[in-house]
């Protein structure tokens, strides 16, 4: 499939990004949206992976080692399934569908996620996403920091078929009471046949990524799920379900980051050097310890120097 689109040039659309597929063994894949060629962040979020959907066997799920990060924010929200989250700031937190488990990484984090013992017995699935947001200069040497929000305390405005909760940041008028450290939104909409909503310019950088259904975006096309649609700033843009079926969506973005960021593997920060120590203080294991477990990932081999995002 091509990832290219011949957009209009009148179009609201700034690019459309085709997600890479990744498989994270035992055939669990994800579609990466962030960073790609076309597009490397919008607004503060410098990483999208979607998860799944997939169906593990009874006995089976989910094993994503301790691993590191520095220098960014992750938000884990899934669509369906659960994840055991164990960090080592000593936190032990399942997530379910709605819930966000914010992790502030700071001047370094581990953590892994696991699908849970009791969860294992039987047949399960699991489909979500998983972002990383870029910390503001004056925060990436923060202190770690994991806070867990359930779904109920997340606002919900409907209407007219449309359901959208406010995962993070402001939208809508509405305010999610999870805390961030930069000018952000990140929301989760569905879409009855025939609805519509308008996503107004209220952030600089704003973005769908379609989840489920298709999208109508009136002369700018109609789109399957699986896309990143980045708007061009300034831009207003009617959206709507197409077809018979719902569409679930995920607006996401906020205000430019102070300054270009550096990627490597986990890490994320405005200074190369900052990354090259991390790589070294986890090839030497001074990294704190998710405490309960004994395995981690090794650093892979990393060629070449850590990459510009801007």
């Amino acid at each position: 499939m091509s990832d290219k689109f011949d957009l209009p040039p009148d179009t609201a659309l700034e690019v459309v990004v085709v997600p890479r597929t990744h498989d994270l063994g035992d055939h669990f894949e994800v579609r990466r949206a962030l960073p790609s060629r076309q597009r490397r962040m919008v607004g503060p979020f410098v990483f999208l992976d979607q998860m799944g959907p997939h169906v593990f066997a009874a006995g089976q799920g989910l094993d994503v080692r301790p691993h590191p990060h520095i220098g960014l924010a992750t938000v884990t929200y899934l669509f369906g399934g659960e994840i055991l989250h164990r960090d080592s700031l000593g936190s032990v937190q399942a997530i379910r569908p709605g819930d966000v488990n914010w992790m502030t990484a700071g001047r370094g984090i581990t953590h892994s996620e696991r699908t849970a013992p009791e969860i294992r017995q039987q047949t399960s699935s699991l489909s979500g996403l998983q972002c990383w947001v870029a910390l503001p200069r004056a925060q990436e040497e923060c202190a770690p920091d994991f806070v867990h929000t359930g779904v109920a305390a997340l606002p919900l405005e409907e209407g007219d078929g449309v359901s959208a909760r406010i995962v993070a940041g402001s939208f809508f008028g509405r305010r999610s009471p999870v805390q961030t450290l930069s000018d952000l939104f990140f929301v989760d909409v569905q879409l009855q046949p025939g609805a519509q909503v308008q996503i107004a310019a209220d952030y600089t950088h704003r973005a769908i990524y379609g989840v489920a259904g298709r999208l109508d975006l009136g002369r700018d096309g109609v789109f399957d799920a699986g896309r990143l649609l980045v708007l061009k700033p300034g831009q207003r843009i009617t959206l709507a379900a197409a077809g018979s079926e719902t569409a679930r969506l995920m607006l996401l973005g906020g205000e430019p980051l102070d300054g270009p960021r550096y990627l490597s593997w986990n890490f994320v920060s405005s200074s190369a050097e900052r990354i090259e120590q991390a790589k070294q203080d986890w090839r030497e294991q001074r990294f704190p310890k998710v405490p309960g477990e004994t395995e981690f990932i090794p650093l892979p081999d990393l060629p070449g120097k850590p990459v510009r995002a801007t």
